[in-house]
């Protein structure tokens, strides 16, 4: 039984702690889901579009808000690394259009397929490669998704047709991926994505019509961010209203910036798709930090204010951060903690980019083809050649 001294410092004792309970418990309750308006959408030979008005759930916000934001770091990382000379070649970041790729996939269904042309690290990593692998691709290590063999424009995963070199060659091809989709009948689309300097290309008109002749499910995506290589998109285009290039195939302009604007137009693209009614073209205005490629200062044809002015105003993740926390989806702490969570895995990432050993001499023949005819592949002495082997699975082989 307890003393009358011994109740009164219990007493006390829970006074004080019901006290300081504020302090180390949280009564914050989060909003399930938020609902926010868009830029409106632009459409060119379509009734209707895109809804204006879209919900996003605190799990998915969440969700978009780590991608957009790992992709950053990525190519944070790959500049850095391209700085120091470890990343050799050409290297081409996605740094402020991290909005477009991560809205698309938002809505892109398990076995929907993207193709694209070289920015595509931040593409790599939401089809499921890690930032490992991706950045030790850079860097051709072993331990990157091609084993070092691809570099920053071919790299592949399931359903990832990879980046090619080819200012829009990329296009036609995903056109092919599309058809194959239509002559196998399991109502998947493919996303084409070229940039607004590739817009021009003479055989990205061909394949529109191919795509309406046949009633593909393509989805052709200009991301226009303003700048071609070395120019504006005003100086090189007669016209600039990408979504209406199609003529005959309808279109959608979309606000890049809006990761939720994007995946709003990327569901409504998919269901038109779907429906049969052929290929939708879709353009993502946005905005590139960095110039073309690292090998471009990206200032002789644009001032460092309008970059900055973009930075400050219009930056996608800063952007969708605020709707976040003013929504009360999460805590700026907890986005905090993200934020380190995801400046962790990156720098680990970029430190095995570094370390890891590249492959052997006698790799290099390797996986040439899933089905090889003939085992020798040609050695810079033809009397002298390497053999083929196995070493990865193929992806993308139906």
């Amino acid at each position: 039984m307890m003393s009358p001294a011994a109740r009164l410092v219990s007493r006390r004792f829970n006074h004080r702690n019901q006290a300081l309970a504020p302090f180390f418990t949280s009564s914050k309750s989060f909003a399930s889901e938020a609902t926010f308006e868009t830029r409106p959408f632009k459409l060119h030979k379509l009734d209707e579009g895109p809804k204006t008005t879209v919900t996003v759930t605190r799990d998915d916000a969440l969700k978009y808000y780590k991608q957009m934001l790992t992709i950053r770091r990525i190519e944070t990382a790959s500049g850095n690394l391209y700085k120091e000379k470890i990343i050799r070649g050409f290297c081409h970041l996605y740094s402020g259009q991290e909005a477009c790729a991560v809205g698309m996939k938002a809505a892109m269904k398990p076995a929907d397929a993207i193709i694209s042309a070289y920015r595509i690290h931040g593409w790599t990593y939401l089809m499921g490669v890690s930032p490992t692998g991706v950045l030790a691709e850079l860097t051709g290590r072993k331990s990157g998704c091609a084993r070092g063999k691809g570099g920053s424009m071919h790299m592949y995963a399931p359903h990832f047709y990879g980046g090619n070199g080819i200012v829009g060659a990329q296009v036609p091809l995903g056109v092919g991926v599309a058809f194959a989709s239509k002559y196998r009948g399991d109502e998947n689309v493919c996303f084409a994505l070229y940039g607004d300097g590739a817009a021009n290309q003479g055989q990205i008109f061909e394949v529109y019509n191919m795509a309406k002749l046949w009633n593909v499910p393509c989805i052709f995506v200009c991301e226009n961010n303003g700048y071609g290589m070395g120019t504006s998109a005003d100086r090189a285009a007669a016209s600039t209203n990408y979504y209406t290039r199609g003529d005959y195939v309808p279109g959608i302009w979309v606000d890049g910036m809006d990761v939720l604007a994007v995946r709003e137009a990327s569901r409504f693209a998919i269901e038109y798709c779907n429906s049969g009614k052929g290929p939708l073209v879709m353009e993502t205005v946005t905005y590139r930090y960095s110039g073309h490629s690292m090998s471009d200062p990206g200032t002789s044809y644009r001032t460092r204010d309008e970059i900055q002015e973009v930075r400050q105003t219009r930056d996608p993740i800063a952007s969708f951060k605020e709707k976040i926390i003013s929504t009360d989806l999460a805590t700026a702490d907890e986005l905090k903690a993200i934020d380190a969570e995801v400046k962790k895995e990156i720098d680990e990432a970029s430190r095995k980019a570094k370390t890891d050993t590249e492959i052997p001499m006698e790799e290099l023949p390797a996986d040439i083809y899933s089905a090889p005819l003939e085992t020798d592949v040609r050695n810079v002495a033809p009397w002298e050649p390497l053999q083929h082997k196995r070493i990865g699975s193929a992806v993308n082989l139906k």
